[in-house]
């Protein structure tokens, strides 16, 4: 075979491998062109979004078999008669059966705010027959649709009546209770040591004063009255939540008037207890003699009252006797005993046991307030101890922990100076003498100083001489804690005016009902 010949033959099978190749790619289109017809007619693409567009309409989803008999719990309502719109979140097409053409639409499932109710899934299959359906949606179209936000508007004015029982504020006129006790308590009478003594200590040569700055700095006028503490004590906030004044005099007051011996006065002075030793070594006056002032406040009383009246002897001698019988006379004292005497110096710990003293202590107490019995007084109140191991003078010097030691003294002297109280109230008669728990007070304001509004429990408010045991302020150089109402004791010893105010009017929430019989 020559060169050309194969040349040619290489040519045409070239040529025909080109025809076949063309030939079998429209065959292969045309196949798959027409499979993926199929393909989309038979099966076509979901119904969830996609980014881009499709190409062909989407044939709705073959209907479910469960939706189409008439008694299923969740059937599609109608959009037709019924008021209430059709729920179209689902894409649920209707079911092609033919029993739902039927004029009854089936109830709506959910329960909506509108004013179409739903009948109750147990009537659902006695609506079966066909009467029955009608009737239940001409009923709540007329009646709770239109009518039913009009009849509610009514009743709104119904919570309108509610601000008349605010008029209610007839309980406001329980502070007037204070005043029948004005009547019933003419006049206030104090013993005792510091925590009444209102001056009296001014003219003594004691160490036991305070009338210097900073004393008295949140008193009237900023003057140094010889109160300890930074302003009014427990006498001052006594008569006046007995109702009977704001400020009590000291009786040896040089200032003192006619009508502030009316009304009562102090006889208290630092430094005294009901042990004769304990008045003696801080030159204070003594419980004794304090009874023989309040004789001669009765002479003056009666000198007074005469002049006032008609002059006669005996009109004087009957109003002084009512001043003195009606009035209360309130007694503080034993604190110094325990803290100077006994756990001071020492001498009484070597005598006797703390038992035996606080014993002693008591039954003093107790011939205190016999005398003031036979001196014509009739309601009398005696005030406990403190807890006296907690006051600033008394805590540890370096962990400034409560002296537990005294504490449990304080506590044994309440206890027995309870017990005697309640003894002579029996024999006295026509006599109201009563025991005023301050340790319980006081030792809750120790304990959650925040419910009371205190935020320092330990330390003075003035800088004391702790070290050298002093515990009243120094004068003039003393300093001074930038918040007075925040601490709960002005000095070493003894509480702020804040903490005076809080402790006398629980005192007078809780007794004064039974003063005042």
């Amino acid at each position: 075979m020559t060169r050309s010949s194969l040349v040619d033959s290489c040519s045409y099978s070239r040529i025909f491998r080109c025809i076949f190749f063309l030939l079998s790619f429209c065959i292969f289109f045309l196949t798959t062109t027409n499979a993926q017809v199929m393909h989309r007619r038979l099966w076509p693409w979901p119904y969830w979004p996609r980014p881009y567009p499709q190409p062909w309409p989407m044939a709705p989803p073959a209907p479910k078999p469960s939706p189409p008999p008439g008694p299923s719990p969740k059937p599609v309502p109608p959009p037709g008669p019924s008021p209430c719109p059709p729920t179209p979140p689902k894409p649920q097409p209707k079911p092609p059966p033919a029993p739902s053409p039927s004029a009854c639409p089936p109830p709506a499932p959910a329960p909506s705010p509108s004013a179409c109710p739903s009948p109750p899934p147990k009537p659902q299959p006695k609506p079966a027959p066909p009467p029955a359906c009608p009737p239940t949606p001409p009923k709540p179209q007329p009646k709770p649709a239109p009518p039913a936000p009009k009849n509610k508007p009514p009743p709104a004015p119904a919570p309108k009546p509610i601000p008349t029982p605010p008029p209610a504020p007839t309980p406001k006129p329980a502070p007037p209770p204070p005043k029948p006790e004005n009547k019933t308590i003419p006049a206030v009478f104090f013993f005792g040591d510091s925590v009444f003594d209102t001056g009296n200590n001014n003219n003594r040569s004691t160490k036991m004063k305070s009338n210097y700055r900073p004393y008295g700095m949140d008193f009237k006028m900023g003057v140094a009255t010889g109160r300890f503490s930074n302003g009014r004590v427990a006498s001052d906030y006594l008569a006046k939540y007995l109702g009977v004044k704001e400020i009590v005099p000291a009786y040896f007051d040089p200032k003192i008037q006619p009508n502030d011996l009316l009304t009562g006065v102090s006889f208290a002075s630092g430094g005294a207890g009901y042990n004769p030793a304990t008045s003696q070594s801080a030159k204070a006056i003594p419980m004794l003699d304090q009874l023989k002032n309040f004789q001669d406040y009765i002479e003056k009383v009666n000198k007074v009252v005469r002049q006032e009246k008609t002059g006669e002897v005996l009109a004087g001698l009957e109003k002084t006797n009512q001043l003195i019988s009606k009035g209360v006379a309130i007694v503080v004292a034993g604190s110094n005993d325990l803290v100077i005497t006994y756990f001071g110096s020492g001498a009484q710990r070597l005598k006797n046991d703390i038992d035996s003293y606080t014993s002693i202590i008591a039954d003093s107490a107790a011939s205190f307030v016999l005398q003031l019995y036979g001196y014509g007084a009739r309601r009398i109140g005696v005030i406990g101890a403190p807890p006296l191991g907690c006051v600033p003078s008394q805590r540890g010097k370096r962990k400034k922990k409560c002296n537990d030691e005294l504490n449990y003294a304080a506590q044994l002297f309440n206890s027995k100076l309870l017990l005697v109280m309640g003894q002579m109230s029996k024999t006295l008669p026509n006599s109201t003498l009563v025991y005023m728990d301050i340790y319980t007070i006081f030792s809750q304001m120790l304990e959650s100083p925040e419910d009371y509004g205190f935020e320092e429990t330990k330390k003075p408010c003035c800088k004391t001489r702790l070290l050298t045991g002093g515990a009243l302020c120094k004068k003039s150089t003393s300093k001074i804690c930038p918040n007075t109402s925040s601490y709960l004791f002005w000095d070493g010893m003894h509480p702020t005016q804040r903490a005076y105010e809080t402790i006398n009017k629980a005192l007078v929430t809780e007794y004064a009902h039974v003063l005042s019989k």
